[in-house]
């Protein structure tokens, strides 16, 4: 692999994780659409502003987004569901919370990954896991614990379904590897899918809000970034860049996510959000072996 490449690739794979830990500020401040219209809001932004790119670029390349259904399929099923799941989480429970528990999908990857064929489960994984899911019962249950009995009932449902983004996307992620060929404008039909699917489920079980300014720029900067550019760099990084780096950069993200939120405000400052990213962060390290001194660390690349 040119190295020169490789470098320039793991910078894109950057672009992508800031733009994701910018997930949640954004969605707060889109707050007061139903979860489905937002994702459908969004996305369509993505769909219409990545067609115009595709455009500008020729047909050929928007004969790019014709691909096997298997893709397409795995792609939708895992935009989809996890969008549609941390826009509920964070229209649920408290959004700083809900945030660091969805963001356990890189911890997740690793271990899915090692359970693939050809792979075994270490030790190291096991004890990344343990401090990730810590981390998350802290966030649980010392914020129900503050909180009156109806309203951390209500903050369950949205933990759950925080927990099921990171199930969802964590498991996307290790699928997809096997569509490594498939070219990163595909994703720009999946995301008009997607906002199609959001769109029928917006009428069947949401009453329509009209967005006021603040909900649109939340959802034009959404569509352009969080939903739409981070896709594409993150399906090049991984496909040309250094993978163990970027598995490692990718768990910066709730901490910069978190970091975003209290400093704008949305979110208090406490010792057990930042104990929980910590322990989250922490066990992601160990997970892939990164805490060992450079000598014994392992060379392969981690998936991503």
């Amino acid at each position: 692999m040119d190295q020169k490449r490789a470098v320039r690739a793991t910078l894109v794979g950057v672009v992508a994780i800031l733009l994701w830990a910018l997930l949640a500020l954004l969605t707060v401040n889109a707050s007061g659409l139903p979860p489905f219209e937002l994702l459908t809001l969004s996305f369509a932004v993505a769909a219409l502003a990545g067609i115009a790119a595709l455009a500008v670029q020729g047909r050929r390349a928007l004969g790019q987004m014709r691909q096997p259904w298997q893709p397409w399929l795995t792609a939708f099923a895992g935009i989809f569901g996890y969008h549609a799941l941390y826009f509920y989480a964070l229209s649920a429970a408290p959004a700083a919370e809900a945030s660091l528990i969805a963001y356990l999908w890189p911890l997740l990857i690793v271990l899915f990954s090692a359970l693939l064929p050809g792979a075994r489960l270490m030790a190291r994984h096991v004890v990344g896991a343990l401090m990730g899911f810590t981390g998350t019962g802290i966030v649980i249950f010392t914020r129900q614990g503050e909180m009156g009995e109806v309203a951390a009932g209500a903050a369950t449902a949205g933990y759950l379904a925080a927990f099921a983004c990171a199930l969802t996307w964590s498991g996307y992620s290790v699928l997809n590897r096997r569509f490594t060929a498939t070219p990163p404008a595909m994703m720009v039909g999946v995301c008009a899918a997607v906002a199609v699917a959001g769109g029928l489920c917006h009428l069947m079980f949401e009453v329509t809000v009209v967005p006021d300014m603040r909900q649109w720029g939340a959802l034009i900067a959404l569509g352009i970034g969080p939903t739409g550019l981070a896709f594409l760099a993150w399906d090049h990084a991984t496909k040309a860049g250094h993978l163990a780096l970027l598995g490692v950069l990718a768990y910066l993200a709730p901490l910069l996510s978190t970091a975003a939120l209290v400093l704008t405000g949305l979110a208090p400052a406490s010792w057990f959000l930042f104990a929980a990213a910590g322990l989250t962060i922490a066990g992601a390290l160990v997970a892939t072996g990164r805490l060992r001194s450079p000598a014994r660390a392992p060379v392969t690349d981690s998936p991503a």
